[in-house]
């Protein structure tokens, strides 16, 4: 992608103004403090001015009313300078949606909110983060193909799906660490576990980069430019440790900072210090989970963030550059993220939808027959969706978060109630959907017998 066209530096357009037309600006500057928008110089700059003003004078307007709303974070610059956040409209609406949407007591519906149906919505989550975050980051590999491996346990066979794994532990494991400080250690320990086999250079993973390294850049994808120079590696620990303060509220500003506001920094923090080798991205954007957890946004189990950031990668990196190159405007990247969390909340609610209207009609079908619990459901509806699949002890035992004694029974149950058919392929039970099995729960008495147990008819 192409380093979007840097901004003119509004303090030298208002330098060369005559004392009088600088006052005019001034005044149109501080008359209104709403901006519907918060556009960047790359795009006002093909957009008619207002009034008579030329392009850069309504830049230098616009800059004006926004550092006047301003404030600074903790985060500095390579050179010392720090970022710095204005809070439009735009952003306090997306604040307020989110509060709303994912935090506090949000109400789920009876099926989603029942704790083994939500362990698998969350498991089913934490495998999708996996896959697209590992594909943003180049992995190449299939979505099906990612899910078998996940579900079924088996070794991953190449180093894209050493990534997909690696993310879908450190998921886990952020879930762990949610009432924990953030720390230095756990930093690097979750690089280790996300990098861990994927790394050109082993001995990198889990440590920062040091003076001796050839310090990484962010290149551009024809590597003929550079769009990001991080911090030297000498300033690395020191910024670390800076970082993890500000996660924990331990920075000594004493202001209040938006939890999803300092969620949202964290991720840029990271991504921007580009503490490691590689794998920083996806490091930055488990540290996003993992603050927004600690700060009690518990929706953010459900959410596949990278999923929205997939769809259009070059808008991530365009919403960096874009507050690296205007003065350090954070705000950029605010309202873009912002935006990814609404999204994927939508997107959630879609999903849930989807998902509550399938056990419906499992549940309809499955009304002659008793006894089945809340994960032999989720697996017939699975299976009736997908006519032919196979299902194995280990995959039934990850998708619910059961031991495997539990999830031996499950499957086995349903081979004997004649709704799965069971082999054994290389010493272990494989359990297949059959292709009738939606006519089988229409009909089980003429299917089957006394195969299964039939609710009496009033």
């Amino acid at each position: 992608m192409r380093t979007p066209e840097p901004p003119p530096d509004f303090r030298e357009v208002l330098a060369r103004l005559s004392p009088a037309r600088f006052g005019e600006l001034t005044r149109l500057a501080f008359s209104s403090d709403r901006e519907d928008t918060y556009e960047p110089w790359a795009k006002l700059r093909y957009k008619k001015p207002p009034q008579d003003l030329s392009p850069e004078e309504w830049w230098a307007v616009i800059k004006l009313r926004r550092m006047g709303q301003a404030r600074a974070t903790p985060l500095c610059d390579r050179n010392g300078q720090p970022f710095w956040l204005s809070m439009p409209e735009r952003a306090l609406e997306l604040l307020h949606f989110i509060d709303q949407n994912a935090s506090g007591n949000v109400v789920l519906s009876e099926d989603v909110g029942s704790p083994g149906n939500r362990d698998r919505y969350i498991m089913s989550s934490f495998i999708e983060e996996a896959i697209t975050s590992s594909q943003l980051e180049g992995a190449a590999t299939t979505r099906p193909v990612a899910k078998e491996m996940l579900r079924s346990g088996r070794p991953p066979r190449n180093k894209s799906e050493r990534m997909i794994l690696n993310n879908f532990l450190a998921m886990q494991q952020i879930r762990e660490w949610r009432a924990e400080k953030l720390t230095p250690e756990l930093v690097l320990e979750l690089h280790r576990i996300v990098t861990d086999g994927t790394l050109a250079n082993p001995a990198s993973a889990g440590r920062l980069q040091r003076p001796d390294d050839e310090r990484v850049m962010v290149w551009s994808s024809t590597n003929q430019a550079i769009l990001h120079a991080p911090p030297p590696a000498t300033e690395l620990p020191n910024r670390l440790d800076a970082m993890c303060r500000f996660a924990n509220g331990e920075d000594g500003e004493g202001r209040f900072i938006h939890p999803v506001v300092r969620a949202v920094e964290l991720h840029f923090w990271l991504a921007y210090d580009h503490l490691f080798e590689d794998g920083n991205g996806r490091t930055a954007r488990a540290l996003f989970y993992w603050s927004m957890l600690a700060q009690h946004y518990w929706l953010a189990e459900f959410l596949t963030i990278s999923s929205i950031l997939r769809k259009a990668p070059s808008k991530y990196a365009t919403a960096f550059m874009y507050s690296e190159q205007d003065d350090n405007d954070l705000t950029y990247f605010l309202l873009y993220h912002l935006g990814v969390i609404r999204r994927s909340i939508l997107d959630l609610h879609d999903y849930l939808k989807r998902k509550m209207a399938e056990v419906r009609e499992t549940e309809s079908l499955l009304r002659a027959v008793q006894g089945l619990n809340h994960r032999q459901v989720a697996l017939i509806s699975h299976a009736v969706r997908h006519p032919g699949s196979t299902y194995t002890i280990a995959s039934h035992r990850s998708s619910h978060q059961v031991v495997y004694e539990t999830a031996r029974s499950d499957l086995l149950e349903l081979a004997d109630r004649g709704l799965l058919d069971r082999r054994t392929f290389k010493r272990e039970f494989q359990f297949r959907a059959a292709a009738d099995l939606a006519r089988r729960l229409q009909d089980p008495l003429d299917t089957f017998g006394t195969m299964l147990q039939i609710t009496p008819q009033p």
